[in-house]
């Protein structure tokens, strides 16, 4: 019998992607679909109609069965993953009531009520009842019940995107527990919906009978209905297989499953993840999230904007290279690394906080970016150069943050997502690390972290162990250069981690005068 092959559909913000991989890993053929633009209604805002991702997604797969050795008779199961904490209302027939709201999106919802009960001394007791508090201004559920109460009046199903999905390809309103990421009633202890009585019900008003039944990461949600065949050409009845969200199928497909290896992913949103299992809270009071394979944690650093700033610097100092780029058939962001390459580690005093826009606690709420060292002699270059090295020193904090609360020390770096494709970004991260960075043999670590799931959850491999082992490659390694890393490491420790601190009061100042972050 010929090998079964694993079909993984990952949903990121900018592009659907359908990937087929085989049991050793091997990428058999890749298909993708652009999902922009983005609706902006007021400013801050981000939507999508509903729809349109799964008709890219439909789109990705019709052009994947057109590609060079695709056999669809021989796929086994598909995966999906996908981007976390976008959120859709359903009525009763399924259907969306009002636009997605993506994870960028940035409206808040002052004056939610206080915890009441044991629950409201018991969080200021612990020190973070402001923490729940922008947890309630943040959750889309919250703005949507008193902004628009018709709409929440009318929802019968309120769903994550992968939820959304799910439900398009099989009927169900089944999720993977590894999808729950975002402001929901979910306990990231348990893995479950959150007990009843528990405060997240009071932060989150969500009934219950609007959420999706939860289904372990590699066990089935269901089967691909004939609607859902018709549309992407995937064969009716093939088992869509419990993935995860996209950075935590990320971390497995670059072979992370201890605390020894961390997984840095170069995307939109910049994260450092630890795979571990058992429950850990790199930042006090915010939880891990579900990984990949059932029952562990990812624990995790976020930094919101990431390599976002990489496309926000191309868009607005970047029209020489965006012109030359169209001119000779490359990535702007190539010609950026060359532009950057001549530019000595430090950015010849340059130094950035990239903090384009706030976190829930860390570094606070009122964080802003800031950019410190000016001179006559600093160029777009230097800015561009500060940018990366920023966006490595804060992942840097990261992970000093959790070793300390793991008591356990990284070892080696896996380097995932569109920014680990630039040897620029490498080294800097190598060196700024004093590690060695390791960027995947296969750029798709998301689609191939959900084909891992799927492999293990039709038994083609006993366990996740050796799932890993047989499915993920590593590709170029970066080791650090002495000079430049004694260079980096007394940048990190006497510029940049001071920053936040000797800043903060002039944040908070900018935040009450002008209202931003709101």
């Amino acid at each position: 019998m010929p090998e079964p092959h694993l079909l993984a559909i990952d949903v990121g913000t900018q592009s659907v992607r359908a990937v087929l991989f085989d049991p050793s890993g091997a990428q058999i053929a890749l298909a993708s679909a652009q999902l922009g633009p983005y609706a902006a209604p007021q400013p801050g805002w981000t939507e999508q109609d509903a729809p349109v991702f799964f008709d890219r997604l439909a789109e990705a797969c019709q052009a994947l069965w057109t590609r060079p050795g695709v056999d669809r008779q021989r796929i086994a199961a598909v995966a999906l993953t996908c981007q976390r904490g976008t959120v859709v209302n359903l009525d009763e027939r399924g259907l969306p009531l009002r636009p997605a709201i993506l994870w960028p999106d940035a409206r808040r919802i002052a004056g939610q009520p206080p915890i009441r009960g044991i629950w409201g001394p018991l969080l200021r007791l612990a020190g973070v009842a402001d923490t729940v508090a922008n947890f309630q201004a943040a959750a889309e559920a919250n703005w949507i019940r008193e902004r628009q109460p018709e709409i929440w009046s009318r929802t019968a199903k309120y769903l994550l995107l992968s939820g959304y999905l799910t439900h398009r390809l099989t009927d169900r309103y089944v999720d993977s527990v590894g999808c729950q990421v975002g402001y929901i009633p979910f306990d990231y202890k348990r893995q479950r919906w959150a007990a009843a009585g528990d405060w997240k019900w009071q932060a989150v008003r969500v009934e219950p009978d609007k959420l999706p039944e939860l289904i372990a990461p590699g066990q089935r949600l269901g089967t691909i209905t004939a609607a859902a065949a018709a549309a992407t050409g995937i064969p009716l009845g093939l088992p869509l297989i419990a993935a995860a969200a996209d950075k935590a199928c990320e971390v497995l497909g670059v072979g992370s499953l201890s605390p020894e290896t961390a997984c840095l992913s170069y995307g939109t949103t910049a994260t450092i993840n630890v795979a571990t299992d058992r429950y850990l809270e790199a930042v006090p009071h915010i939880p891990p999230f579900p990984a990949a394979n059932p029952g562990a944690y990812n624990a995790e650093i976020q930094i919101y904007r990431g390599y976002w700033m990489v496309t926000w610097f191309r868009d607005n100092f970047g029209a020489p290279e965006v012109e030359r780029a169209a001119r000779e058939g490359v990535a702007p962001e190539a010609l950026l690394d060359q532009m950057i390459e001549s530019i000595p580690p430090g950015a010849d005093g340059l130094i950035l906080h990239p903090y384009w826009s706030p976190g829930v606690r860390e570094p606070g709420p009122e964080a802003r970016g800031a950019i410190l060292g000016f001179a006559d002699f600093h160029t777009r270059a230097h800015v561009y150069r500060a940018l990366l090295e920023g966006i490595a020193y804060a992942l840097r904090e990261g992970k000093e943050r959790i070793e300390a609360r793991s008591r356990a020390s990284l070892r080696r770096l896996m380097v995932a997502g569109g920014g680990a494709r630039s040897d620029v970004a490498m080294q800097i991260t190598a060196d700024i690390f004093g590690l060695p960075a390791t960027r995947p043999r296969i750029r798709e670590s998301s689609a191939l972290g959900a084909a891992i799931v799927a492999a293990v959850g039709l038994g083609i491999f006993e366990n996740f162990p050796a799932a890993v082992a047989a499915m993920t490659h590593e590709g170029d390694t970066f080791t650090p250069r002495p000079d430049a890393s004694a260079r980096y490491d007394r940048l990190y420790r006497e510029v940049f981690c001071p920053i936040y601190p000797r800043l903060r009061p002039l944040y908070r100042a900018l935040r009450a005068i002008t209202g931003y972050p709101p």
